[in-house]
């Protein structure tokens, strides 16, 4: 963790990673141990998985062993960033692409812990909870909440608080991705119009909050001005990046729906000239 000064004096942090930091680590560690173990055991009995959901799922859990115990680049506003960047955008993309949840549904026998996951999966509540709108408002509202306030400077200063701040950024971005993406078997797939109008606006408010830090720190804090600035620009353009591989994940979804719609329509045409020639 790096230091930060507020603006009446120095704020005392850990200089090296703390304990909620190595347990973070640990746990992204095991679940890609876990991950990884599950896809061989299907491709044992026969079935296909690509090997390219492994991969996601290798990467979003090493990057987020980095920003936990990692040495981050920069100074401290700038490595925070990058912690910011990993946890709570790059890391869900990466873990939401290899489809966790599918690859339990179908390495877990027929019994009760099959069931309960489907029926989790299913649940009235889950549906709500990945309403797509409700779940920007819980990602990018909660970063309004911290860097706007006096929230973030509390973080640094506190290690319960901080803790908290980085499981919240970390739950919130991997339910935001898990409702734009919707690449699993979860109760209601909402439209791709409201998935779609939920990124461009997340992504909106993403950029303003970006911008608002390039020019004020957030309260109780003070940072050198090239430190800030290169932050809040690793923000901007770094949330961009990230932004854009969902859209691509979206406009993926789009073509094969389109295209498996098309399919569909061919199909019946065709079916209904050969029943009239007959």
């Amino acid at each position: 963790m790096t230091p930060l000064h507020g603006h009446t004096g120095p704020v005392a942090v850990h200089a090296g990673p703390g304990l909620a930091e190595q347990l973070t680590a640990a746990a992204a560690v095991l679940a890609t141990v876990a991950y990884l173990w599950a896809a061989a055991r299907l491709r044992r009995r026969g079935d296909a998985w690509p090997r390219a959901r492994d991969a996601w799922f290798a990467c979003g859990g090493a990057a987020l062993a980095w920003a936990a115990v990692g040495g981050l680049p920069g100074g401290p506003f700038t490595a925070h960033m990058t912690q910011h960047l990993v946890v709570g955008m790059a890391a869900p993309l990466l873990f939401v692409l290899a489809r966790p949840f599918t690859l339990a549904l179908r390495v877990l026998p027929p019994g009760p812990a099959r069931r309960r996951l489907l029926a989790l999966l299913h649940s009235g509540p889950a549906g709500l909870l990945l309403l797509p709108p409700a779940t920007a408002l819980l990602d990018v509202g909660g970063l309004w909440v911290l860097y706007r306030t006096d929230l973030f400077a509390t973080t640094q200063r506190e290690t319960l608080p901080h803790v908290l701040v980085h499981v919240h950024v970390l739950a919130a971005g991997m339910l935001f991705t898990l409702a734009v993406c919707r690449l699993e078997p979860v109760r209601r797939p909402w439209g791709l119009a409201l998935r779609g109008g939920t990124l461009l606006a997340a992504g909106g408010a993403h950029a303003v909050l970006a911008k608002s830090l390039y020019a004020a720190p957030p309260p109780g804090t003070a940072y050198a001005l090239a430190d800030l600035r290169t932050g809040a620009q690793l923000m901007y353009y770094g949330g961009d990046l990230v932004e854009v591989a969902l859209a691509v994940t979206l406009a993926v979804q789009w073509y094969t729906a389109t295209g498996r719609a098309r399919a569909r329509a061919l199909r019946r045409e065709r079916s209904a000239r050969i029943r009239a020639v007959a």
